[in-house]
């Protein structure tokens, strides 16, 4: 099984709020830390990308990124430019579109956000990149091209159904975003996609997701990647960044999360899924995984950390330090 299919076949993945931001120097907007990831595409122009912890990027008409975690970020025409907060932004203009400057060089960026299970989407988050940038002149596929011009164009006024189709289109261009980046990166992509594009780690990966409930060892696993014992784990841990049980064990809990949020088994059938020989077994992991008893995950329908809007938040020193939360 694709480990890519098996991922994004089980998460709930939700885009609720999007904008075409319309800029023209000087300017410069604020995305606060969120629970929401959020992606970006540059129809026109150029501007300064800033993520939070990181150096600041330039990007240019054609680009896209994905910021996985929901880390604070900015844009601007130029690095001084001062920023206005988005949730300022987005309530001062309605339809979606925000314009901001003083009528100098122009830009056009779509920018969108998106909801996860975060119980669920846990185990991708965690060993994905903060930031995932393609660039324009990095060769990608017809097909994403293809998503990008679509939403532009869906962004660019409003139709019947703007909303779902821009859902649909930035569900379909985030996984594009990744499928781009490992082939772009390569050898250098590190992580979780670094190690689905190496060669043997691959197969070991593939291995795991098309038979989780297998009672894996790390023996099996070096022979399904064609390597030694100690040159396969060693291999899988400076690339993953976790041993391969604990990869292993990490999976099963997600395969286990997706079907007790479905409802149709039992739990003690779901533990046999996953491949634990009994319920005790498989909920004392679960907890140690996930924090709380498969029971009560299932009694609060998988919602553990799930938005059902996506909600910012920002201490502004202009309101008295009280919390300003955006609900879309």
């Amino acid at each position: 099984m694709d480990p890519i299919d098996d991922v994004f076949g089980s998460m709930r993945v939700h885009t609720s709020l999007y904008a075409r931001i319309e800029g023209s120097a000087p300017w410069g907007v604020t995305f606060v830390r969120g629970a929401a990831a959020r992606f970006g595409y540059v129809v026109r122009g150029e501007a300064w990308l800033t993520v939070e912890g990181r150096e600041p990027v330039r990007v240019s008409a054609g680009d896209c990124w994905t910021i996985v975690g929901g880390a604070r970020y900015s844009l601007q025409d130029e690095l001084k430019t001062p920023t206005e907060y988005c949730y300022k932004a987005l309530r001062a203009h309605s339809n979606h579109v925000v314009q901001l400057g003083g009528g100098g060089e122009p830009v056009t960026v779509v920018t969108g956000w998106f909801l996860f299970d975060r119980q669920g989407a846990r185990p991708l988050i965690d060993l994905m990149p903060e930031l995932i940038l393609t660039r324009m002149d990095q060769e990608r596929s017809e097909l994403m091209e293809a998503t990008l011009q679509l939403l532009a164009s869906e962004t660019e006024r409003q139709r019947l159904g703007t909303g779902i189709v821009v859902s649909r289109l930035a569900d379909i261009l985030f996984i594009q975003a990744i499928r781009a980046h490992a082939a772009s990166c390569a050898a250098e992509a590190a992580g979780w996609i670094g190690a689905l594009v190496d060669p043997r780690l691959s197969r070991a990966f593939k291995a795991v997701h098309a038979r989780v409930e297998h009672p894996w060892t790390v023996e099996e696993l070096a022979r399904e990647a064609g390597m030694s014992r100690s040159a396969f784990a060693a291999r899988f841990r400076d690339s993953v960044g976790l041993s391969p049980l604990d990869y292993v064990t990490r999976w099963r809990m997600f395969r286990a999360g997706a079907m007790l949020r479905q409802g149709e088994r039992s739990i003690a059938e779901i533990a046999i899924k996953v491949g634990y020989e009994n319920e005790s077994a498989f909920a004392k992991a679960f907890k140690r995984v996930t924090g709380i008893t498969p029971g009560a995950y299932r009694r609060k329908g998988g919602e553990i950390g799930f938005l059902t809007q996506p909600v910012f938040e920002h201490s502004d020193p202009n309101a008295d330090g009280q919390a300003v939360r955006l609900a879309a």
